[in-house]
């Protein structure tokens, strides 16, 4: 229904109700952005040939979306996003002050997708917060190498 409206909306033009739908998403995720996020998966990924893994912690507010196929396919992309990009830090936020750090190219959340490198790792997110309705947040990672 929201793409029918979009369509409407922008006299059906799809690349003006494309993004019409993506700023809908990110009103929808900012709203939800303050909402308790409780519930979740840790989604391990391991690298073909066993010598690169990575570990999320991905969290959403209620049990039944972490259970979702949206939501597990969401920790497995940020899985593999971490162990093929290696970020130091999930935002911005986390970098110390003074420090001469590039933000796009350490923050998760700030990195482009592997799969898509139009899109920001957050923007994935955000599609993904409109989809399940509800905030999401990733916690923590870790990533690990042999021989490091």
């Amino acid at each position: 229904m929201e793409c029918r409206n979009a369509l409407l909306e922008t006299e059906g033009d799809m690349e003006k109700a494309l993004q019409c739908l993506r700023e809908r998403g990110f009103l929808k995720a900012e709203k939800k952005a303050k909402r308790s996020a409780s519930q979740g998966v840790i989604e391990a990924y391991i690298h073909t040939g066993g010598r690169i893994g990575a570990m999320v912690e991905v969290n959403c507010e209620t049990d039944f979306v972490a259970r979702t196929d949206e939501f597990k396919e969401l920790a497995h992309r940020l899985a593999m996003q971490v162990a093929a990009l290696s970020p130091q830090f999930i935002s911005e936020e986390e970098i110390p002050k003074g420090a001469d750090i590039e933000p796009q190219a350490t923050c998760l959340l700030l990195q482009p997708y592997i799969k898509e490198p139009d899109k920001t790792v957050q923007d994935i997110i955000i599609e993904t917060i409109a989809k399940v309705g509800e905030n999401i947040k990733v916690s923590r990672f870790t990533r690990f190498e042999l021989g490091e």
